[in-house]
């Protein structure tokens, strides 16, 4: 297997940031699982917005580790363009593209996301529903608020507390 290397600590011209731009889509588009899964996490590390849109179709991808990093990437990329396509990726089967999704609207403030997210506050998996309560105290505004506060009351009590904490910073 080869090895990927796309980010230098310094990069010298926009020339070899397009060249490196155009490797990790090829990548992401052609490589095995782990290449595209490394190639989506790069992306958004690269943080071009010309990525974007090879991101948001990783989405759709048959591996889970490309969605759950091309979901992250989309936030890194701050591409609000993505919104739509991350509240479907919160359906996804896999919880950590769920997290992703979740983790994504949060960093992104998206107040559309904020019906999706709640409906969350219910999975099975703590690690999706402690997300969704750190996004829905990023994201803020009344329905958040409303949210978190029957997540407060809830009986998971670190999701409760989380929520607590949250509608606190939102209120300060």
């Amino acid at each position: 297997m080869r090895k990927l290397e796309y980010l230098s600590e310094k990069e010298d011209s926009e020339g070899e940031v397009k060249m490196k731009l155009e490797k990790l889509i090829d990548d992401l588009q052609n490589g095995t699982g782990i290449t595209r899964s490394q190639a989506a996490a790069e992306l958004g590390k690269l943080r071009d917005k010309r990525a974007a849109d090879y991101l948001i179709n990783a989405l759709k991808d048959e591996n889970g580790s490309v969605r759950s990093n091309a979901a992250f990437a989309l936030a890194e990329l701050g591409e609000k363009r993505a919104v739509p396509y991350l509240i479907q990726a919160l359906k996804d089967p896999e919880e950590w593209v769920k997290k992703s999704a979740a983790k994504s609207l949060g960093l992104l403030k998206a107040k559309e996301a904020v019906k999706a997210l709640t409906l969350l506050l219910n999975d099975h998996s703590f690690t999706v529903r402690k997300n969704t309560v750190r996004s829905l105290g990023q994201i803020g505004g009344p329905e958040a608020l409303e949210a978190l506060a029957r997540a407060a009351s809830g009986r998971d009590t670190l999701v409760a507390d989380m929520a607590k904490e949250a509608i606190e910073k939102l209120k300060a």
